[in-house]
């Protein structure tokens, strides 16, 4: 499930391959439902029988609640025709039952396969900004960096925090930073792209993981969510505040997979270095003045990088990182 995705027209190929697997679900659906039927019609034994609960529990567990009714339904149907004494008027007290038995086991099913769901997701999500956890991140960064290597595409990374979130603790309680925490996340989440995954891996801290963007573009998308965090007049724990009172501090880091030099990185270490030199660039984002995006290269050298956006639309050389972050 994507916890970050923003309202597009643009396809997605994993619901177009989902799209195609559930048309061949349906069909093999049919197919059991027909070789069931002819195999009791034939029989009229109740083993036999029993096997209608098959593609009952598939279609509760692939379509939900409204797909295991309809395909118990079906199975209903099938069964009054295949013993044609039913429709004579002749059910037995079994009949009923069995009949009652495929409804309830598609609504078992389908509560069963739903509640998996949430445990799942609840899994892998931050409960404080509905964003991924790091566990879920560190996953789907790796997969990144493998199809980054296979495509030969770059991958960037946002890494960000709040601006004086310890000023806005200590003179409003804690209850407003956290609230202010979570309007930031609710930002990212709105302006991330589609294919983009996002986490909060601290107490403000986030990080952006953006395939297929090179730097130009995820320069773009950092400073998208830095002006709107800046244009937010939020109520955080009863306090009302202007815009402007948000703000963050952004490091991006660029890694292009198309270097020629024949080195493929394992996609842990690959994502650390990434991770790394983008952090490195929002210590320099946080000494350079806060509310500014800075861009370095993969190697956190002060040369790598490239250039500071800030709030004032200006751009500056980062300066040397400190060792430990302001707020």
């Amino acid at each position: 499930m994507r916890l970050t995705r923003h309202g597009t027209q643009e396809v997605n190929p994993l619901e177009t391959h989902l799209a195609v697997a559930s048309g061949w679900v349906v069909g093999g659906l049919v197919a059991a439902l027909a070789a069931i039927f002819a195999l009791d019609a034939r029989t009229g034994e109740a083993p036999v029988q029993h096997l209608y609960y098959l593609p009952i529990m598939v279609a509760a567990a692939r379509f939900g609640r409204v797909g295991g009714v309809a395909t118990a339904l079906a199975a209903i149907v099938l069964y009054h025709v295949a013993n044609r004494g039913l429709l004579l008027g002749r059910a037995l007290e079994s009949d009923l039952v069995q009949c009652a038995l495929f409804i309830l086991l598609a609504l078992v099913t389908a509560r069963l396969v739903d509640d998996a769901n949430r445990l799942r997701v609840l899994s892998c999500t931050d409960d404080l900004t509905g964003l991924h956890n790091l566990r879920s991140f560190e996953s789907h960064l790796a997969r990144m960096v493998d199809e980054a290597h296979r495509r030969a595409a770059p991958l960037s990374l946002l890494v960000l925090d709040v601006d004086h979130l310890k000023d806005l603790n200590d003179h409003h309680g804690h209850l407003a930073g956290a609230e202010a925490v979570r309007a930031v996340g609710g930002v990212i989440a709105r302006h991330v792209p589609a294919a983009a995954v996002a986490c909060r891996y601290g107490g403000d801290e986030f990080v952006i993981a953006l395939p297929a963007h090179p730097a130009e573009r995820a320069d773009a998308v950092a400073d998208d969510i830095r002006r709107a965090v800046q244009a937010l007049a939020p109520r955080l724990a009863g306090h009302e505040f202007a815009a402007g009172r948000l703000s963050v501090s952004i490091g991006v880091a660029t890694r292009s997979f198309q270097d020629g030099d024949g080195a493929v990185l394992a996609a842990r270490d690959a994502g650390e270095r990434l991770f790394h030199a983008a952090d490195q660039a929002l210590y320099r984002a946080k000494d350079g003045g806060r509310n500014r995006v800075c861009h370095g290269a993969e190697e956190s050298t002060a040369s790598s990088v490239t250039a500071v956006r800030s709030g004032a639309g200006g751009e500056t050389p980062g300066a040397r990182p400190t060792s430990s972050r302001r707020h």
